[in-house]
């Protein structure tokens, strides 16, 4: 089959999620979920057709995913790894993983939990280096100095956590660098804890 563009595949996926809940969607929905033109819906559509994706078909909502392409769907195997946090989209969101990852036994891993790529070096003294992942159990409270990842301006960062009584105290670990300690007002709206880090483990 050939390969979708970005643009393409992101309305596939859609197509998709509104399929799985026996609700296709209709162009105009297509169109304004994606913020675009109806035509240009109507030319991605057009382009899932010809490449072999949607089935030909026609009607309000007569959108279906082609023989070929749910012959060659592999459900994916691991747990989701997210890329780029969107602002006001959930972290589980499909435009936001990149890919799925199994972490193996040792961690237990449960269908809510998710993997973050790891950027920086805030965390090393713990052992949690650049470009590692760290596997993440969804919670909104936390244990004093756990190591958790929060939602701060829509960018997930992982700190130590500390819920002081008006405050929340994000501190990282690397001594040699400097890093201070991130103080953010509790119950403010920027900042949101969405998990605790269960375990890191590195792609050799």
């Amino acid at each position: 089959m050939e390969p979708l563009t970005e643009k393409q595949q992101k309305v596939l996926k859609y197509i998709e999620s509104r399929l799985e809940k026996n609700n296709p969607p209709s162009q105009r929905e297509i169109a304004r979920h994606f913020r675009l033109a109806q035509n240009s819906v109507y030319q991605l559509i057009s382009y899932l057709r010809k490449k072999g994706y949607l089935a030909d078909s026609s009607g309000h909502r007569a959108l279906r995913l082609s023989r070929e392409y749910l012959e060659n769907i592999k459900r994916p195997e691991g747990l989701p790894v997210i890329g780029m946090v969107a602002a006001g989209r959930p972290i589980l969101a499909e435009e936001n993983i990149e890919q799925y990852l199994d972490p193996g036994e040792v961690f237990k891993p449960t269908a809510k939990m998710f993997i973050l790529k790891v950027t920086g070096d805030s965390m090393v003294d713990v052992g949690i280096m650049d470009g590692d992942f760290v596997v993440v159990k969804p919670t909104s409270e936390i244990a004093n100095g756990r190591i958790g990842v929060v939602l701060l301006n829509n960018e997930a960062t992982i700190k130590k956590v500390y819920i002081r009584r008006n405050r929340i105290a994000l501190e990282p670990a690397n001594k040699a660098a400097g890093y201070k300690t991130m103080y953010v007002k509790k119950g403010a709206g920027n900042v949101r804890i969405i998990g605790e880090v269960t375990g890191c483990f590195r792609k050799l």
